[in-house]
């Protein structure tokens, strides 16, 4: 059996993201997927997940959103198609990408993880929601959303801000732990700005 070549996989899909991405994708860029690695890492670092298991989900992370390469929305299903085309190449097999395919797909929304790889991944992918930089990254959606045809007014936009927020859950006690503070804070923050008690 071929062994997967990880490292290899990160670096084409990055290169790629890099170069092909487009300008105006002010939150979905290369950065976001890097984010989303260094996050998935450090959760699944919390949650004891390592070995193949690491490899999985760290490749799931790589290609979670490389659907952009070719349209906005619901990129996931043609990111799991790149990605069924491409990991055979650096050693993957049938059932390994098969798991990926899960980890791609559990970062549609709504979020319906079913497996412990599926549920690391969408705390990653929305990890910013309790972090400090969670203005700016909103920010950013909300100025990429405008390009592709989402243009809300600032309150229309805190509005879904909130239903957001009070509808997210993170799935793994590490992510609770590190990150639902930091959104309770934001939630609050934004209802205060609008005055909604």
């Amino acid at each position: 059996m071929a062994e997967i070549n990880y490292n290899d996989v990160a670096e084409y899909v990055l290169r790629r993201l890099d170069k092909e991405l487009p300008p105006n994708l002010y939150y979905h860029g290369p950065w976001h997927t890097r984010d989303v690695l260094e996050a998935v890492e450090t959760l699944a670092k919390l949650e004891g997940v390592d070995g193949e298991e690491l490899i999985l989900l760290k490749s799931g992370a790589l290609f979670h959103d490389i659907g952009f390469l070719e349209q906005y929305k619901d990129n996931e299903s043609i990111g799991v198609r790149i990605a069924k085309e491409t990991l055979p190449n650096f050693g993957y097999n049938r059932e390994q990408i098969e798991v990926i395919t899960g980890i791609i797909l559990a970062t549609r929304l709504p979020q319906s993880p079913t497996t412990k790889l599926e549920e690391l991944i969408c705390d990653a992918d929305l990890d910013n929601l309790g972090r400090e930089d969670f203005y700016i990254k909103t920010e950013q959606l909300r100025r990429e959303l405008a390009e592709y045809g989402t243009l809300k007014s600032p309150r229309k936009w805190y509005e879904s801000l909130i239903l957001f927020l009070e509808q997210h859950k993170y799935f793994t006690k590490s992510a609770r732990k590190l990150r639902q503070e930091g959104k309770e804070k934001h939630l609050k923050e934004i209802k205060e700005l609008l005055g909604i008690r």
